[in-house]
């Protein structure tokens, strides 16, 4: 058994290691990827989120990438994946070990059905294509799903007699942490919390454990330690900034987000739907495997398959990740990859129900099973074809010449050899100025998404956004030696993200063209593989 799970887990590593490279180099290009970079080196260079510029997330993220600016600086949108694939394994790692106490704990069998746990948690995250191209391109989730899975860990220790109350701690100490990653993370407080106080008798049931009153006080009051632990962090986050930008605060972290309208009831409706299916088939092992523990549950009872409830029990790991879909599930735009943040969570849940109800002797059949399933899926994955092509014309394929990142970091090239060091360049597309290490314009650090055609101006310069007429000012005074736009730049309004009209874009590429004259194009470039124009001063 030993030498079987040391074959699994070591195969399992290296797929993991070869489809995390390939979507860092091959993977897509994403906007988002350039904000959250501009922002963490906005911090690194003392900048302060909302209150220097505007930022749409908890400001955790850009205070923990700040630490790693030099590599950004030095290896571009590269380096920004190479930081979030490293969180993401590490959520990955965290999960199989919250699996393998949590098995351990449950089950009568003991060590072989906690390797076999842990071996199918790794395969399950690590080998599934969707969950690895979302943990590493440059997006909140690794770090969301890292500091939620430690949180999960945690809890598997709550009942130690000595540090049972600390462990308790340190879990709301790193679900706040997520909640300042990602908002939607916040929920699991609350849920976690109050699972915490429904245990909080099973002091009373065991009371002859304790060596002494405090001991049986202390594992009552698990709740109290975790509540500590999470407002602690969360008062860490959330006051400074309440204090010294209120408004701009509650924008980024609320107002940015409820701008967006789906239109009537029967087009959210098919966002919802569009949601839950997405999420079936990136996930669909996982999705399969559920329901066949589903169908085992009912067949196997409790007492007879040797289980009892482990510190961390599949119902929390479950309403925890049921709270967290349903989080996303009511967003205006329900956006699938959301979910990468707890699907670490909802594997761990899936393989701590399912593992105890295996008889010892199948135990190597899942494990095989489970790590052959997961390769075979990552191998038929949607997201494999997008490393090589671009889309479909009729019935022909449309190859990539040259992988997004590497044309990206061409064009980053290009723009550094012709501009002084710390200059700015003219642009709405975040990563481009990351890759060239250079400035963008104040209130352009949004990219696309900082134009607000009809904000008063007044709240725009509050906010660190534009409005019509200072977008207007920016592109006829922006001191910038070269100015770059893809079809990204330059056509979308906030707050509906809705395409400007085109004689509003034309407007504004006659401004541009008054100061800059084209120098190259790129083709298929970026985000939508559209066409990049890069400019430069006439003066």
């Amino acid at each position: 058994m030993r030498t079987l799970m040391f074959i699994l887990i070591l195969s399992t590593a290296g797929a993991a290691v070869l489809l995390c490279g390939a979507n860092l180099w091959l993977g897509d290009l994403n906007q988002d990827e350039g904000w959250y970079l501009l922002a963490a080196r906005s911090v690194a260079e003392g900048r302060i989120p909302y209150a220097d510029f505007a930022f749409t997330q908890g400001p955790v993220l850009p205070f923990v990438y700040a630490v790693f600016a030099p590599l950004v600086r030095a290896w571009g949108v590269a380096g920004g994946r190479l930081i979030t694939a490293c969180f993401g394994a590490a959520a990955a790692l965290l999960a199989a070990w919250t699996a393998f106490r949590s098995v351990r704990e449950r089950t009568a069998g003991g060590k072989d059905y906690a390797a076999v746990a842990a071996c199918a948690t790794l395969a399950l995250i690590l080998l599934n294509c969707y969950q690895s191209y979302f943990t590493t391109v440059v997006k909140t989730y690794g770090l969301a799903a890292t500091w939620i899975a430690a949180g999960f860990l945690a809890l598997t220790f709550r009942r130690s007699l000595r540090f049972g109350g600390m462990a308790c701690f340190w879990s709301g100490f790193f679900f706040a942490l997520a909640a300042g990653t990602r908002l939607s993370a916040g929920i699991l407080l609350p849920v976690v919390g109050v699972w915490l106080i429904s245990r909080s008798g099973e002091a009373e049931a065991n009371r002859e454990r304790f060596n002494s009153r405090g001991q049986y006080l202390g594992r009552q009051l698990n709740w109290v330690c975790f509540g500590i632990g999470g407002a602690f962090v969360l008062a860490l986050w959330m006051l400074p900034f309440l204090l010294i930008a209120p408004e701009e605060f509650r924008f980024g972290m609320l107002g940015y987000h409820s701008g967006r309208e789906p239109g009537g009831l029967m087009e959210a409706l098919v966002l919802k739907a569009g949601f839950v299916s997405r999420f079936v088939q990136a996930y669909y092992l996982w999705a399969v495997l559920t329901l066949a523990s589903m169908l085992l549950r009912f067949r196997r009872d409790r007492e007879r398959s040797g289980t009892s409830a482990p510190a961390c029990s599949p119902g929390v790991l479950w309403a925890g990740g049921a709270a967290v879909t349903l989080v996303h599930l009511i967003a205006p735009f329900p956006y699938d990859d959301y979910q990468a943040i707890i699907y670490p969570v909802l594997a761990v849940a899936l393989v701590v129900a399912l593992v105890p109800l295996i008889p010892r002797r199948l135990l190597p059949g899942l494990a095989v099973l489970v790590v052959l399933a997961s390769l075979a899926g990552a191998g038929s994955s949607p997201i494999n074809q997008q490393w090589f092509v671009r889309g479909r014309d009729r019935i022909w394929w449309k190859f990539k010449e040259r992988p997004d990142l590497v044309k990206l970091r061409d064009a980053g090239a290009f723009i550094r050899a012709r501009t002084p060091a710390g200059s700015i360049l003219l642009t709405q597309d975040a990563y481009l100025a990351v890759e060239a290490d250079r400035r963008v314009p104040r209130e352009m650090e949004m990219g696309p998404f900082s134009y607000y055609p009809d904000m008063e101006r007044e709240r725009a310069e509050r906010l660190h956004l534009l409005n019509r007429a200072m977008l207007t000012e920016r592109l006829r005074t922006a001191d910038a030696p070269m100015a770059a736009f893809s079809g990204y730049g330059l056509t979308i309004a906030c707050p509906e993200i809705q395409p400007l009209p085109a004689e509003e874009t034309e407007r504004f590429y006659e401004l541009v063209r008054e100061r800059f004259r084209p120098v190259r194009e790129i083709e298929h470039f970026g985000q939508g593989h559209t066409l990049l124009r890069i400019y430069t001063s006439i003066y």
